[in-house]
């Protein structure tokens, strides 16, 4: 269970101080349901996890770096969009509960991180200065606006009052939060094991599904290309009769000179061409097999070895031996990237880019080859696309999960980009045009970086420094 609420009191009061004063410089969550704040405070950087886990729930300082995923999870980035650089005003637990209260002065105002450790209701919620909900953690933006209403209280147990035990080492500098990580350290690892098992196992029934399926169909395209190994040889024999044959024959019979015994062979035209059409025709056909052998052999040989990688990593799971490694979220034998799995950092190189408000990436071409490789190799077919209306300016696409609708603030911080980066920039105002990506087509004939677009809609806008400023501070970079 987590932490008593005689616990969370004593190490409130323990890290409070050291807190204050203090800005949140990175924000991770290493686990599905706990993130940790980098937080710099006078003299010091300090490691501050929240864990709204029912089996783990607590708060403290980390003496040690928690491995991270490759990617954030959208909550993460959600924080790192609002709290990045916020300053600490204030830890506080809420009397009698095990309820702690963040308050933090952020680019956008004050505002507070609520962490719930209340059971099986356990949560992390980000609030406003009004105490309205931003995102939670458990549901995220679904309660976006809603008024924050703290959970029922139970009346207080033995469990929740006494400290169980547990005697904190006063050689340590924060004792309280060293006795919470050394007690807690090999349940989160067994559970995060549990959890990383469960769902590798998931993904690994889903890759050796496709990987079977794409091994049949390469086995398939094999067969069928195998038919034509010997049209080569046909086209040799037509080639020879060409003479003797006419327009509107359905069959050719000749004399097969490659084998000894010189047997006579039946060979099938198509009666609307001519001869040497139905040579070619054969000529071709044999062509595709030497394709097919050339190219669907090594694809058929590395799926059959990705799915035999596989398989052996399944029965690691059955038999309870696998364990993760480093790049086992990344790199994983059939496991094919997806519009949720690819990570924005791998494929970011070329572009700029920036966080929007709501935590997705931007990403803005630099010249006319970057906007057409961002647009049409980059860019999936969902993602939202925009330029400035009428003028030569960048292409800027925000990556958007499938099926996913753009929020309305991430839409005027990527026109903000994109007025930003056009020949409107000098007025510093004007209409910029966006729509889904699969909406966007390369001009036929014209230079690249120029397309045409349709069901496009239109937005004025200005460019705010403040917005500017903002992104400035989310991407790290100069704008």
């Amino acid at each position: 269970m987590g932490v008593t609420t005689q616990e969370l009191a004593s190490v409130v009061e323990e890290i409070a101080p050291a807190l204050a004063g203090g800005w949140i410089q990175k924000v991770y969550q290493p686990g599905p349901r706990t993130i940790t704040l980098e937080i710099r405070a006078p003299g010091q950087t300090l490691l501050l996890l929240c864990s709204a886990d029912p089996e783990t729930a607590r708060i403290h300082l980390l003496g040690r770096k928690p491995a991270n995923p490759a990617s954030p999870p959208p909550f993460c980035q959600f924080l790192r969009a609002h709290i990045h650089g916020a300053h600490i005003d204030g830890l506080e637990q809420v009397p009698g509960d095990r309820i702690v209260r963040l308050r933090l002065t952020a680019h956008e105002g004050a505002c507070s991180l609520l962490v719930e450790l209340t059971g099986r209701s356990a949560d992390l919620l980000l609030l406003d200065a009004e105490d309205k909900i931003l995102t939670t953690l458990e549901e995220g933006q679904k309660k976006a606006g809603q008024s924050y209403r703290a959970p029922t209280r139970r009346p207080p147990s033995r469990d929740t009052v006494t400290a169980g035990g547990l005697p904190p080492d006063q050689t340590q500098p924060f004792p309280w939060s060293h006795a919470l990580e050394q007690r807690y350290q090999a349940k989160e690892e067994e559970l995060t094991l549990a959890s990383l098992r469960q769902r590798r196992g998931a993904e690994l029934r889903k890759s050796i599904k496709k990987t079977a399926r794409r091994i049949d169909a390469l086995r398939e395209d094999l067969a069928k290309a195998e038919r034509y190994r010997e049209y080569a040889r046909y086209g040799e024999l037509l080639k020879a009769n060409l003479g003797l044959i006419k327009k509107g024959q359905e069959q050719a019979v000749v004399i097969d000179y490659f084998d000894p015994a010189m047997p006579e062979l039946t060979l099938p035209l198509d009666p609307s061409k001519g001869p040497q059409a139905n040579m070619d025709d054969y000529f071709k056909k044999h062509r595709k097999y030497l394709a097919a052998d050339r190219e669907i052999k090594p694809r058929l040989a590395e799926a059959e070895k990705d799915l035999q990688g596989l398989q052996l990593e399944r029965k690691a799971l059955e038999l309870g031996t696998w364990q993760p490694t480093p790049n086992s979220e990344q790199k994983q034998p059939g496991r094919q990237p997806s519009a949720v799995s690819r990570s924005p950092e791998k494929h970011s190189g070329p572009f700029r880019r920036f966080t929007s408000t709501d935590g997705l990436p931007i990403y803005v071409g630099r010249n006319a080859r970057e906007n057409d490789e961002l647009t049409f190799k980059f860019a999936h077919s969902d993602d939202l696309w925009l330029h400035a209306h009428g003028t030569p300016g960048s292409h800027v696409v925000v990556r958007l999960e499938k099926g996913a609708d753009p929020p309305h603030e991430t839409i005027r911080d990527a026109a903000t980009l994109a007025l930003l980066y056009s020949d409107l920039k000098k007025s510093g105002k004007g209409e910029v045009i966006y729509t889904r990506r699969k909406w966007v087509r390369k001009a036929k004939g014209q230079p690249p970086g120029t397309v045409t677009v349709t069901q496009e809609k239109a937005l004025f806008v200005q460019l705010d420094k403040a917005r500017l400023d903002r992104m400035k501070e989310r991407s790290g970079k100069p704008l």
